[in-house]
């Protein structure tokens, strides 16, 4: 099942649980807005090619858009709805003030020079320039593009409308980026299982770990578990895996991928099949890379108690079924890996006070909203007697519904 009918099968539960008035229902569905854009640039070589770039603004009842753009030779509009419509959700259930939106262009960024890159970004903000904005939608990195991406945003945005540095997040420290921001989706997976663990009453220093994808947020996840005590007995990417049962030292497998780009030939454990990660022996399964990797082929096999998504869309619905019957706890993506959306919040708030935060401030406020979000989420659990995925959805959804009906919705 794709991702975009996934999320409109568990929104549809919630508005169902909820019992929401079915044009409601049906409005809340529908994006705002949908943009298609060409961008024609010149390459290095004078010849000229086009790429075509989307942006999806789903939702604003509760405020301006938010969400990323991804560079990808598969940018296809499908997933990127389906993508708008979740931080709608995601950005409800965190309880900050935006809706939801998505971008991206249709190119394989590891085949365009970086003046080439530079040339589409420009070319695309030009496209685009008058439909975001500080108070309208704010793009973010995503896959495939990152700060420089934001920064060349932010330039080219500038010139139309005068300096702007809240129009972006995830920008360089140097131009308004926020301390913290780079850990801040791994870091804020790690508060998620620590309010989950703590219901269990368990602690993340006495269980083992496996965590599937080693890029931002899975190398973040698993240095804060190495520091608070938890092993780390397993951890791919899609250059390898390994495993060591005692523990893999975080910091040596680090300062290995820098050097040699690779988690092969690591020295401090033993290689493994990529797709026994998943089914290996643990407490907690991580999985920080694609969606779809636990499905109703391997979820009989999956041996930990606790799944934390810290990817988007991680568990097809068919193996979240098997799970649930199974008794395993899974934590939703919608909130796991909310992070990154509430600390660019906290980054789109430093940019338009002109006041920005020690990091210490920026970790403490995540922790707090994390765990509040967390709670949240139980309650709505307890009054609608589900599980943790619909906890999370009645909430977002309830909330981007109250917002819609005050603010004059059949006027």
């Amino acid at each position: 099942m794709n991702a975009l009918a996934a999320t409109n099968r568990n929104f549809r539960n919630a508005a169902r649980i909820l019992g929401l008035d079915s044009k409601l229902e049906k409005s809340l569905l529908i994006p705002f807005r949908e943009i298609k854009v060409e961008c024609t640039i010149p390459k290095d070589d004078g010849s000229l090619v086009s790429y075509v770039g989307f942006r999806v603004q789903h939702d604003n009842a509760r405020g301006p858009m938010k969400g990323g753009i991804r560079y990808h030779h598969e940018v296809d509009p499908d997933e990127v709805n389906a993508l708008a419509q979740l931080m709608t959700w995601k950005t409800a259930v965190a309880d900050i003030p935006y809706g939801g939106a998505k971008g991206g262009i249709g190119c394989s960024p590891k085949d365009l020079s970086n003046s080439e890159l530079e040339r589409l970004t420009r070319v695309f903000t030009q496209k685009i320039h008058d439909l975001i904005g500080i108070h309208t939608d704010i793009p973010a990195p995503d896959m495939g593009t990152n700060a420089q991406t934001m920064a060349w945003i932010l330039d080219e945005y500038s010139k139309f409308h005068g300096h702007s540095p809240a129009v972006v997040t995830g920008k360089p420290i140097d131009l308004g980026g926020s301390l913290g921001r780079e850990a801040a989706t791994g870091r804020g997976v790690i508060y998620a299982t620590e309010a989950l663990l703590a219901e269990h009453g368990k602690s993340i220093r006495d269980l083992t770990f496996v965590i599937q994808g080693f890029g931002n947020v899975g190398s973040w996840a698993a240095r804060l578990i190495h520091e608070r005590g938890g092993k780390v007995i397993a951890v791919s990417d899609i250059t390898g895996a390994i495993k060591n049962a005692d523990g893999i030292d975080i910091s040596k497998l680090l300062k290995h991928k820098e050097s040699t780009g690779t988690l092969k030939n690591f020295d401090g454990g033993d290689s493994m099949e990529l797709n026994e990660l998943l089914v290996h022996e643990c407490d907690v399964l991580i999985p920080c890379a694609l969606g779809g990797v636990l499905n109703r082929e391997n979820a009989a096999d999956v041996k930990a108690k606790f799944i934390i998504e810290a990817a988007n869309h991680p568990t097809d619905p068919e193996a979240d079924e098997i799970l649930s019957k199974r008794g395993v706890t899974i934590l939703p993506d919608i909130y796991a890996n909310s992070g990154g959306v509430t600390v660019s919040y906290f980054e789109w708030v430093q940019n338009i006070q002109g006041f920005m935060w020690e990091e210490d401030k920026v970790n403490t406020e995540l922790r707090r909203y994390m765990i509040r979000a967390f709670h949240n989420i139980k309650d709505m659990c307890k009054s609608h007697n589900c599980n943790l995925r619909m906890g999370a959805f009645t909430l977002g959804v309830n909330r981007v519904a109250r917002a819609t009906l005050l603010r004059g919705w059949e006027a």
